[in-house]
């Protein structure tokens, strides 16, 4: 399956969901997350709002061989409210959209930066991935889930949330989920090399914002 993000025809392009033709080989990281990511939000009643065939699942290169900064992060392709459009400043936008080669619209784009994502411990890449699942609005209208007051992201405590996180986990995985489902988070990038070879899956650039000015003005 493909990604196809657009904003008028002039301006689409596609990149591989997953597989591509030449790999017959390794490991296909990025499916192994959104089958993770599926089965947590079929078991946990929290998260059943998440419908996964709409959230497109990518990774990103590190930049920079270190343990700080990103690990993960999850791309509302909506405004606030789920609004098409942004008209909270003088110059107006939309985003640029996302959609399958079947038509299906991408709400979400949830993105890992490897290596360093791999280099976190088992438990820290699970709350990383939950963490992220989380953000999306209980609406899943495109938006983040928002809080009250000044972070409303992450609440006023960020160790709260990681707290939440961690027992959200706990939770899923007194579940019985398939073993086989996160048996690769137990290896770091290297180890997981070694065991498969080239890893593999989905790239998608970070969606556009598109400028409407010129709407306004016509």
């Amino acid at each position: 399956m493909r990604f196809k993000p657009t904003h008028q025809a002039q301006d689409a392009k596609r990149v591989n969901r997953s597989t591509s033709a030449h790999a017959s080989s390794g490991f296909d990281f990025t499916s192994h997350i959104y089958y993770l990511c599926h089965d947590a939000c079929t078991r946990l009643t929290e998260l059943q709002h998440i419908d996964m065939q709409r959230v497109a699942v990518t990774f990103s290169q590190a930049r920079k061989q270190v343990s700080h900064g990103l690990y993960a992060s999850m791309t509302p392709m909506r405004f606030e409210g789920g609004a098409l459009q942004d008209t909270s400043e003088e110059q107006h936008y939309t985003v640029q959209r996302l959609y399958d080669d079947n038509g299906c619209e991408m709400m979400y784009i949830l993105r890992l930066y490897l290596p360093r994502f791999m280099e976190e411990s088992f438990q820290e890449k699970l709350v990383t991935i939950f963490h992220e699942l989380w953000h999306i609005s209980p609406d899943f209208n495109g938006d983040l889930r928002r809080h009250e007051g000044r972070c409303y992201l992450h609440t006023h405590s960020q160790e709260q949330y990681d707290v939440s996180m961690a027992q959200l986990v706990a939770k899923w995985l007194q579940l019985n989920p398939s073993p086989a489902l996160y048996a690769f988070l137990q290896y770091d990038f290297n180890e997981l090399q070694q065991r498969f070879g080239r890893i593999y899956g989905v790239k998608i650039a970070h969606p556009k914002l598109i400028p409407l000015k010129h709407q306004a003005d016509s």
